[in-house]
This record gives C-alpha cells, structure tokens and sequence, in this order.
C-alpha cells in the first residue's frame, strides 16, 4: 500500500464534510480508493507530525507509513466519537511514542528551517543575514537554544506544544487526542510554556 504522496494543506479543527463521511463509510466497507482518498486529506500533515516528534527524517516516513498501515488496520473501530482528523493524530503520536521509548536518547533535534511555523521561520531569518558572520551566529545559537528547550520537555508537554504551535489544533481537539479534559491540556501547554520560555531567557 502507497501513502506517500503531496497532499494539498488541511485546515485543522473543520468538521467532517458530508463527502468525507461518505468516503469512511465506504473505507470501512472495504473500499481501497475511498481510503487512498480519505487519507490523502492528511498525509502532509501527519508527516509533518512524526517529523517534528522523531526528528529523523527516515525514522519518520516509517512511522508515516506505520500510522496510516494501523488507521487502515483498525479504520472498521472509528466510530466518529471524535473528528477522523483527531483519531489518525491521536495513533500518529502514539507511534512515535513507542518509537521515542526504544531510543536511549528520546529526543532528536529537528531542524527549524525545514519544520519550524512560518512565524517561527521570520523570526529566525529576520535575525539572520547570511553576509554577516556575527548575525549568522547568533541566529544559528538561537536555533541551537530552541532546540535544547523543546528536548526538555516532558513527552506530553512536548506533544502538547508541537500540536497547538506546530500543527494548529484547538487546545480541546489536544485534550480528545491525549485522552485528557481541556482544562487539565490548557495547564500542560501553560507549563511548557513557561519552560520554554525560562529555558530560553536563561
């Protein structure tokens, strides 16, 4: 089975289209094509995910192709108690959970370059001029920094702040994935946060 291919950018958080719910019928009933179709809603983003939590770039097509192997595995389960969107998010994160437990370093730095927001990539090119060799190395010991920072978090707090920063979902579409209320995600994203930001003032 195929998975790897250039989907168009996915706007989080929107509700299942009528369409939508039409093709996950229709995969659940054995449909191949309603499945390629369904998938290729989110592939971009799920990749975009297992990049930003693996760090390494081979590691993170395999968890790709393992997430979307177990969705087609168990895609017969989904019984819409909450968006498809959040339900292949929430078997994305536990792949690479399980990957991230086997390592003996866990974390992985990752390029904020290639992965980083787009406010993210401003503000690190905006303290850049690749023409001056003091700005250039300031810019690339604040990378360094942001990187140690984000390697400090805790497994949660880490996913909880690369999903709401990195991948734009609503605090409540978080806490459906992780299996926690809004509330209880809304302190885990406040006390990355606020490590984030001691770590990077230090």
């Amino acid at each position: 089975m195929r998975f790897m291919r250039t989907a168009t950018e996915h706007s989080p958080g929107l509700e299942a289209t009528a369409h939508e719910l039409l093709l996950i019928e229709r995969a659940q009933a054995g449909d191949r094509q309603a499945f390629e179709d369904l998938i290729f809603k989110y592939d971009s983003d799920i990749l975009r995910l297992t990049v930003r939590l693996l760090g390494d770039p081979d590691e993170a097509r395999d968890a790709y192709q393992e997430t979307f192997l177990k969705v087609f595995r168990f895609i017969r389960q989904f019984r819409q108690q909450s968006s498809f969107y959040t339900w292949i998010f929430r078997i994305a994160a536990n792949v690479c959970f399980d990957r991230l437990k086997r390592r003996k370093k866990p974390w992985q730095q990752v390029s904020l370059d290639s992965e980083s927001p787009d406010a993210f990539k401003q503000t690190i090119r905006a303290t850049s001029c690749y023409h001056n060799p003091e700005q250039l190395f300031w810019a690339t010991q604040l990378r360094e920094r942001i990187n140690r920072a984000l390697n400090a978090l805790s497994q949660k707090e880490r996913l909880v702040f690369e999903l709401k920063h990195y991948q734009g979902l609503r605090v409540r579409q978080i806490g459906e994935m992780i299996g926690s209320t809004e509330n209880t995600t809304k302190n885990c994203l406040y006390r990355a946060t606020r490590k984030l930001r001691a770590l990077l003032m230090a």
